[in-house]
């Protein structure tokens, strides 16, 4: 965004900002007077404005009404909500209502969190909403009244004055100029001066200043409300969303053939059929996995907390997963990466005086008791404001666009003289230097454009009435003190920063030279010449863009998208909005308007870029988390699954009742919903979910489960000849273990003892769990007591193989990574094959 609109005139091309819409700042006033029929005079008539209104529609943003119970039923549709449903009908079938109201309480869990995260981000709307004008004094049938904004239509004539919201998109037509604040539509942190046949835009606040003007557009086809269609365009993908329709997916699948197999070959033995399909029920039910989506939303809850804790607030929780994925981010400069308050560089001093001299008499031509930014930076570099103890101002004639300079009328002592300050050109004319004074001057601001600089011109008048220039005073953003390392913290975490400012390039290009981002700055109307990108490649190789407007934002997130990377964006501004929206992870910076919070996934309550490396690093822990938890709950399914059918297809034996079913079922879930509180390193590179690999270790790990689980179940009926009922509290435990004793292997990549290790609460809570399996199974808790030296024993048992998983893991990762490089020198080859052929 513009860092401000300096109150002094600028002197270089390559400071001026261009308007957020050129074409209709382009077009004459009378020829805007004679298209809307308006009367500057007598205004339009109440029957034209009627006419009108039924025409363009009232001065409003449409809404879309949705009725919130329509919405909260939305979330039980859907293939997640189906899967979880089915569940719990089955439950209800098998009359197992501890299972049913437990499956129904995690099913409205997922669906209160996800409405009321669409209930906070849908707010954006409204905040814009609240910024239109609510009256406006307009002139009809020859008179002037205050009507409602929203019954404005274009070619009516309206007043605007201090402290007006402007009520419409203007044309001004009379009067001798505004100064507008339009920080929350463009960024711009200082007013914008507006004379007759500018336009004042929809949202802007008048600071200073009256004029008449007609109005040009209204509602949806202002600047601001085009800014509030934009934001309802804006379409996000949720990459967790697909995560979590595939994993479900593909255990549903593998459920229901093995399940269907299972009842296949019990019907071709005969076996009962009331208890064949109740056993397949409960299976059924079992092996859905329920909590999957419970278990990864607290992940995020949790994670969502720690990063308050950080001074980022997560207002859609699946942007978590997101920000661990992000490779772009497209940072705004002001406030993020500059300190957004301007400061003194080296004064240029001239005419025979001194550096004290000048800033004193810059300071004796600034407002003590407000000051603005500039005046403030002044104050700032003379130090004790004592040191103008000695000087009476006996008259202060403050900035105004048309004079162009502030001026003090001093009295010192006996003598008497004249500081005035503004723009340089103002400056040189009134004190009349000598040539040389002048080529120097002239010289040195344009050196300061380049370098993107603000200027400012200083003289003072002698006793005789003579003036003298006394120099230049240049003024800059400067780089926040944690932004050149927090930079490098970031390109070694993969991510690439791309400054995104409303400000000239000059600017920008100096700022991205001082902070290492690289000066391939690229004007935003460059990269969409006629609304069209000019190229992704070019967008991608940009290190910035500048004098972006909102829809540029918008344009350059949806290019990144486009080209597969997880884009994050920041902003403060109604402006910001639609960008905000449209990012995989759009960031609210400190200090950001409403509609921008509302339309972002993180909102800051610290400024500078730091504060976002830090919640990049606590996401990629999150996203570590509910990676280990997916694998650890397909693993689980196919081992209890695969080695349920190989047994009673093999024994014609069932190794474990539904009773027991249900306990593990119990037992596995609810306490590893701890692991959104397990230790996990942060990765070094941007992670997303790689189904391939997820799949591939978690069959790997299943399959081991299978084997161990089939092998203690040959000994325990083949070589220990145990009883039936004996055998099936054995497996029980088995599976309860073992289970338990997985998720220590999938929580890493490498040996299960290397740091960091699991986080008391998840180790109390899984140890918590699995004690309770073993006394169950010693002493006989709806199952068959088998004692401590059976439990003992497959306690060992489960410890031994624990071992040889955790070695199949590290097996598994190691091929995968063999195969990735393997791949990528094939790619590599074939590159350089076709570019040896190329002509």
């Amino acid at each position: 965004m513009p860092l401000m609109q300096s109150k002094v005139e600028d002197q270089s091309k390559a400071e001026k900002a261009e308007t957020p819409d050129q074409e209709e700042e382009k077009i004459p006033l009378e020829t805007v007077v004679k298209e809307l029929g308006a009367d500057l005079e007598r205004g339009l008539t109440s029957d034209e404005a009627g006419k009108r209104l039924e025409k363009y529609g009232p001065n409003a943003i449409p809404e879309k009404h949705v009725s919130p119970v329509v919405k909260f039923l939305s979330f039980f549709w859907g293939p997640i909500p189906w899967m979880i449903e089915i569940a719990a009908v089955l439950s209800g079938v098998v009359h197992h209502w501890t299972d049913f109201i437990i499956i129904m309480v995690m099913l409205l869990l997922n669906s209160v969190v996800g409405f009321w995260e669409e209930f906070k981000a849908d707010t954006a709307i409204q905040a814009l909403k609240q910024r239109l004008a609510l009256k406006a004094r307009v002139l009809r049938d020859g008179k002037w009244s205050s009507v409602e904004a929203k019954s404005l239509v274009p070619g009516d004539v309206v007043e605007v004055q201090l402290g007006n919201i402007v009520p419409a998109d203007l044309k001004l037509a009379g009067g001798e100029f505004l100064s507008l604040d339009q920080s929350a539509l463009t960024g711009e942190s200082l007013p914008v001066d507006k004379h007759v046949g500018d336009v004042a835009y929809a949202g802007s606040i008048v600071r200073m200043g009256q004029m008449r003007a007609v109005v040009s557009a209204t509602g949806v086809n202002t600047f601001f409300g085009k800014t509030a269609m934009l934001v309802e365009k804006a379409e996000k993908h949720s990459h967790f969303q697909d995560a979590v329709l595939r994993i479900g997916n593909f255990l549903i699948l593998n459920t229901l053939w093995l399940v269907a197999l299972i009842v296949i070959v019990a019907l071709f033995r005969g076996d009962p059929m009331v208890d064949t399909i109740l056993f397949a029920l409960v299976l059924t039910v079992a092996a859905i996995p329920v909590a999957l989506p419970a278990v990864l939303s607290v992940t995020m809850a949790v994670g969502a907390s720690t990063l308050a804790a950080m001074r980022a607030i997560v207002s859609r929780l699946v942007s978590i997963e997101e920000m661990a994925g992000m490779d772009v981010l497209c940072s705004d400069k002001t406030g993020t990466l500059t300190k957004n308050q301007l400061v003194l560089g080296e004064p240029v001093v001239m005419g025979g005086s001194t550096r004290d001299e000048l800033i004193e008499s810059a300071a004796l031509a600034s407002q003590r008791e407000a000051p603005d930014a500039i005046d403030e930076a002044i104050f700032q570099a003379l130090g004790d404001k004592a040191k103008l103890a000695g000087y009476k101002v006996v008259k202060f004639t403050p900035f105004d666009p048309v004079h162009k300079r502030a001026e003090a009328d001093v009295q010192h002592n006996a003598a008497r003289f004249k500081a005035p300050k503004g723009a340089p050109q103002v400056i040189l004319e009134l004190a009349r230097p000598d040539a040389s004074t002048r080529n120097q001057a002239e010289s040195q601001v344009e050196v300061f454009a380049k370098k993107g600089y603000r200027t400012l011109g200083v003289a003072r008048s002698e006793a005789d009435g003579a003036w003298r220039f006394l120099g230049l005073l240049p003024m800059f953003d400067p780089p926040r003190d944690d932004s050149r390392a927090t930079i490098d913290v970031a390109r070694s975490m993969g991510l690439k920063i791309k400054m995104v400012t409303g400000d000239h390039e000059a600017i920008a290009r100096q700022i991205a030279g001082v902070l290492g981002l690289g000066r391939n700055i690229v004007k935003a109307e460059d990269a969409f010449p006629g609304g069209h990108i000019m190229s992704t490649e070019a967008i991608e190789r940009a290190d910035g863009f500048a004098q972006v407007f909102p829809d540029h934002k918008f344009k350059i997130v949806k290019a990144l998208q486009a080209e597969g990377h997880l884009v994050g964006m920041t902003g403060d501004g109604v402006n910001d909005a639609p960008a905000l929206k449209q990012a995989d992870v759009g960031i609210a910076v400190s200090g950001a308007t409403d509609a921008a919070r509302a339309a972002a996934d993180l909102v800051l309550t610290e400024p500078g870029l730091s504060v976002i490396t830090r919640a990049v690093e606590e996401a990629r822990r999150i996203f570590e988390r509910m990676n280990a938890y997916a694998i650890y709950r397909i693993a689980e399914t196919i081992r209890v699954l695969l080695f349920m059918t190989l047994s009673i297809i093999a024994y014609n034996f069932y190794p474990v009742t539904a009773v027991m079913i249900v306990l593990i079922a119990i037992l596995n879930d609810f306490p590893i919903m701890m692991i959104a509180y397990d230790n996990q390193p942060v990765a070094p590179r941007p992670v997303r979910w790689d189904m391939h690999r997820v799949l591939m270790v978690s069959s790997a790990l299943g399959l081991m489960g299978v084997i161990e689980s089939f092998l203690l179940l040959w000994i325990a009926k083949a070589f220990m000849a145990l009883p039936a009922p004996i055998v099936q509290t054995v497996i029980f435990l088995k599976l309860l273990v073992a289970g338990h004793l997985t998720i220590y292997v999938t929580r890493n990549v490498g040996k299960i003892w290397d740091r960091p290790w699991p986080n008391w609460k998840f180790f109390t809570a899984c140890e918590t769990t699995q004690a309770i399996g073993t006394l169950a199974a010693v002493y006989g808790w709806f199952v068959t007591p088998i004692g401590w030296e059976y439990a003992l024993g497959v306690w060992g048992y489960a410890l031994v193989w624990f071992l040889v998983e955790s070695a199949v893991k590290i097996s598994t990762y190691r091929m995968l990574r063999s195969g990735t490089r393997l791949h990528e020198r094939h790619l590599a080859r074939i590159g350089a094959s076709f570019n040896s052929h190329a002509p």
